[in-house]
This record gives C-alpha cells, sequence and structure tokens, in this order.
C-alpha cells in the first residue's frame, strides 16, 4: 500500500473543462472573423482589386486592409461602411459578420427555450417555497397569457403584488 498511487480520474479537471470551453468560444469568435476576413477578401478579388486599390478608395492604408482580411484587426464602424461602399457590399450584412454577438443581442431571447410560464409551472419546488395555490396557478397562467413576462420571477413578482391587493 505504501507505494502504491492513486489511480487518475479520466474526467478533466473544473479548471480544465473552463479552459476548454473558453477555448471552443474563441474558436467560434475567431471563425467569425474569419467569415469577416473571408468575406471582404473573396469580394475584392471577384471585383479584381488589390488591397493596395481598396485601401485608396477607403483612405486607409493597405496593410490595414490585409489585417482585416487576416482578423488581426476588428474594423470599427465607419471602416464597415467605407468597405461596403467600396466593395457594393450589404452594410448591414458585413456589419454582422464583423460583430456576431451584436445580432444575437438584437433578435432577443432564443426562441427554443421554454417560456417563464413553462419553467414557473414546472418549478414545484417555487410554487412549495411561495405556498402557491391552484387557484393563484390559474390566475398566473392567464397573466401569463398577457405576455411580457421575462422570467419566472416576474410571475412571483405579480403574484406577490395581487395577494397585497386582496390581504392575504
Amino acid at each position: 500500500m505504501h507505494g502504491m498511487r492513486k489511480a487518475k480520474s479520466s474526467r478533466p479537471s473544473t479548471a480544465a473543462r473552463s479552459a476548454g470551453k473558453s477555448k471552443a468560444k474563441r474558436a467560434v469568435a475567431c471563425a467569425k472573423i474569419t467569415a469577416f476576413g473571408e468575406a471582404i477578401r473573396a469580394r475584392r478579388r471577384e471585383l479584381d482589386l488589390t488591397q493596395d486599390e481598396v485601401a485608396v478608395r477607403m483612405e486607409i492604408s493597405a496593410p490595414y486592409v490585409g489585417h482585416l482580411e487576416s482578423g488581426k484587426r476588428h474594423p470599427s464602424d465607419k471602416i464597415i461602411a467605407k468597405l461596403a461602399a467600396v466593395l457594393g457590399l450589404d452594410n448591414r450584412e458585413l456589419f454582422f459578420l464583423a460583430n456576431p454577438h451584436a445580432e444575437a443581442l438584437i433578435a432577443g431571447p432564443v426562441s427554443d427555450e421554454s417560456s417563464s410560464w413553462e419553467q414557473f409551472k414546472s418549478n414545484e419546488k417555487l410554487q412549495r417555497i411561495h405556498s402557491i395555490t391552484n387557484d393563484e396557478m390559474q390566475v398566473l397562467s392567464h397573466v401569463a397569457l398577457m405576455g411580457d413576462i421575462q422570467s419566472p420571477r416576474d410571475l412571483i413578482h405579480i403574484l406577490a403584488t395581487i395577494r397585497h391587493v386582496v390581504g392575504r
């Protein structure tokens, strides 16, 4: 027993898993930036323009055009607008290629997530903690149909307000 070592776990450590997730996120972001660079490079070549010619038309340096194409630099909104104009690309699409996270912010919540009402309805622990009755669940289901409920917490707030009004 004295010389025996404990067998190593085949599961990665929490730090290793976290680093892996972080690395995966960077890879996705890098792929989006690469897509931007590839899109402008492809369009430039389609138009039979050199980096120097694009740079002159945009009034920027040729190396900067190369950095944009290779993903080494992130363009400002002003540069995106100039690029779109010079290359005849859609400004909005080019903006979203350069800023992939912006589209997710504008799009709002992902539709495949369950609704706040469904989350609330299935959370029996939350219902027990707040002693929610069947009648109250019925009222809250009608409130949820009205829309604009962002989270189960909103429903708890509404319930507390109703209880306050009726003196419970």
